[in-house]
């Protein structure tokens, strides 16, 4: 039987919760609730900032530039940590069920937080549930590349082959990617034969388009410019609404009789859900902080990231919008992972 008092044999067990109960009520007492006190205090120690992908990847250089940044405001280092796997799923998790203190966050992505959601038959969190949002870190259209000597010199051009016996290819980063859902939604506005070829990842896909071996693709700015300006890749068509800050010259998809296309990979950090309010507001304020520094605008800038000023409940609401765009994607597409 377990008795409802502290022993008086365990005199350091006892004096130990009489010293908690007495800070307790002492914080009562001052009006202070222990979510103020630790809000206070934060951060007493480094921060841990952890990228879901590999080393190199868009996510992990997007996460070394604000992390440096952040660590200015907030007073101590910001260490980035990298987590790879199922797609982003293991970082997010890992994040997910870490202690809600403050001391550990993700670089949320289109991917992990919009695509997964419905893409994944079970993922083991809840992009909604599990995290409070911290800060948009920026978002970037994709552009939509041929091969330099392609005869495809228009989005229009795409739609027409499209239209004709054996159509096209499309080559993808792996299935449920934004790259590959990109081009389901232009197979769907454009209509025709798009046939998606899944890569194990960007960089095999991006070599094969260059080589012809399959017609387009879908990808980030930072990774195809390089081969735009060195004559290896030619861009048809910015994913977003409007044309992509990285790539002004390019018009956009939707200026070219694909309808209301708009699509584009986004960064934001989070925190596991229970976050004290007071520590998410210390986060808020240090983000806006490094987010409005010229030097960190001039980094993304160069890795094609355009920057939007959120408030948390427009945060939270653009994540809802976004697993609803996404999902009806996923859902034509027909990818799932186990």
């Amino acid at each position: 039987m377990t008795s409802s008092f502290i022993s008086s044999s365990h005199p350091r067990l006892a004096r130990r919760t009489l010293l908690a109960a007495a800070c307790t009520l002492g914080l009562a007492a001052l009006g202070l609730s222990p979510a103020v006190v630790l809000a206070q205090d934060y951060p007493s120690r480094p921060v841990k900032l952890v990228v879901p992908f590999g080393p190199g990847t868009t996510t992990d250089i997007i996460s070394r530039v604000i992390g440096e940044a952040l660590a200015k405001p907030l007073g101590q280092a910001v260490i980035v940590e990298n987590r790879a796997g199922a797609g982003g799923a293991i970082g997010s998790d890992l994040v997910a069920k870490s202690p809600a203190d403050g001391y550990t966050l993700v670089m949320g992505t289109v991917g992990t937080h919009a695509i997964n959601a419905t893409l994944y038959k079970k993922l083991p969190y809840d992009p909604l549930k599990d995290f409070a949002p911290v800060a948009f870190a920026g978002y970037t259209p994709t552009l939509l590349v041929v091969a330099a000597n392609s005869p495809f010199r228009s989005v229009k051009d795409l739609a027409a082959q499209a239209a004709k016996p054996g159509g096209v290819s499309f080559a993808s980063a792996g299935n449920g990617t934004s790259g590959h859902l990109a081009g389901e939604l232009l197979k769907a506005r454009l209509g025709g034969e798009m046939v998606h070829v899944p890569y194990k990842e960007g960089g095999l896909a991006m070599s094969d388009v260059m080589g012809g071996q399959v017609q387009f693709m879908f990808y980030h700015p930072a990774a195809v410019l390089p081969h735009i300006r060195a004559g290896k890749l030619r861009a048809l068509g910015a994913s977003s609404a409007k044309r992509s800050a990285a790539a002004p010259d390019v018009p956009a998809i939707a200026e070219q009789g694909a309808g209301d296309f708009d699509l584009v990979a986004w960064f934001m950090i989070y925190a596991p859900a229970a976050t004290p309010v007071p520590v998410l507001a210390r986060l808020r304020d240090a983000a806006a902080q490094a987010m409005a520094s010229s030097e960190v605008v001039a980094k993304l800038g160069a890795q094609g990231l355009e920057l939007r000023s959120m408030k948390p409940d427009e945060l939270a609401a653009f994540g809802r919008t976004e697993i609803s765009k996404w999902s009806e994607l996923v859902k034509r597409s027909g990818a799932q992972v186990d």
